[in-house]
């Protein structure tokens, strides 16, 4: 079963994580769907290897492994702690075959006040990360959050402060996550896009649309492909002048499409993938 041309189309897990690991990956097939996103708690969950093992034998593509990142503690306890965590995850990337392990790279601290300090502790634990990534041929692809999300989950709200980050490093360790959910508001975001694509830094590129109102705690307000603000055409445009020609992923986190059945979610975002596209 095919709902189109879909060589390009990658399901992020968390979009049917109603869906167990075997049924995603059934579902994959059945609708001709060869790239997944995979996150780090069901991987856990359903096993490392055995993971590894399911997507291989089905000739699953993992485009990404979501997440690591969260790099922004002052205690250097917690600090040592999230580098120990981040570098397990790169681990997990390498084991299930993805190139590409996503960061978020995480709020101020409890009383903290210091955007700029921050970020500079996100620097430092890349300083470290990128290396140990690239040996085991990951790729670290920092995400721009909503600014919505600065104070609790991300201080990196704009292409060009994920952008000043990476490009301390060689783009083969590091990168940048372009998502539509998050910087489809911001005017300086395909500058940005070409910025990202003249250095080799897009590593992935998310869509998932903007809808109103936002739920309480706005984490799953992310809507369906087509249903919200967003040109997804337009942006696609732009990543593709910037020479990105790889997987576009849909992560989608909604309340109301995890109430569904994930079958039907599932062929429902390849539908809208192919409708909203091509």
């Amino acid at each position: 079963m095919s709902t189109g041309d879909l060589s390009r189309f990658s399901i992020n897990q968390m979009t049917v994580k109603q869906l167990s690991m075997p049924e995603l990956v059934q579902e994959c097939g059945r609708l001709g769907i060869g790239n997944v996103g995979l996150w780090r708690e069901p991987v856990q969950s359903y096993g490392l290897e055995a993971t590894a093992k399911l997507v291989r034998d089905a000739g699953l593509t993992v485009t990404t492994l979501c997440r690591g990142g969260f790099f922004t503690a002052i205690d250097p306890a917690e600090r040592a702690a999230a580098l120990d965590d981040n570098r397990r995850a790169v681990d997990e990337a390498a084991t299930l075959g993805a190139d590409v392990l996503v960061l978020v790279s995480g709020g101020l601290p409890a009383g903290s006040k210091d955007l700029h300090g921050a970020r500079e502790r996100i620097a430092d634990a890349l300083g470290g990360l990128g290396p140990y990534a690239e040996e085991r041929g990951v790729k670290l692809a920092i995400e721009p959050l909503h600014p919505m999300y600065a104070a609790d989950r991300c201080v990196v709200s704009t292409l060009s402060q994920a952008l000043d980050l990476a490009e301390r490093f060689p783009a083969r360790q590091v990168g940048v996550t372009v998502d539509t959910y998050h910087i489809w508001w911001d005017d300086t975001a395909p500058a940005q896009i070409a910025r990202a694509g003249a250095g080799g830094r897009i590593h992935s590129f998310q869509l998932a649309d903007w809808t109103t109102p936002l739920p309480e705690g706005v984490l799953t307000g992310r809507g369906q492909i087509g249903d919200g603000a967003v040109d997804m055409r337009e942006w696609l445009g732009y990543v593709a002048a910037a020479g990105y020609d790889g997987a576009i992923e849909v992560e989608l986190f909604n309340d109301g499409l995890w109430a569904r059945d994930g079958r039907e979610v599932l062929a429902e975002t390849a539908a809208r993938f192919v409708e909203h596209t091509a």
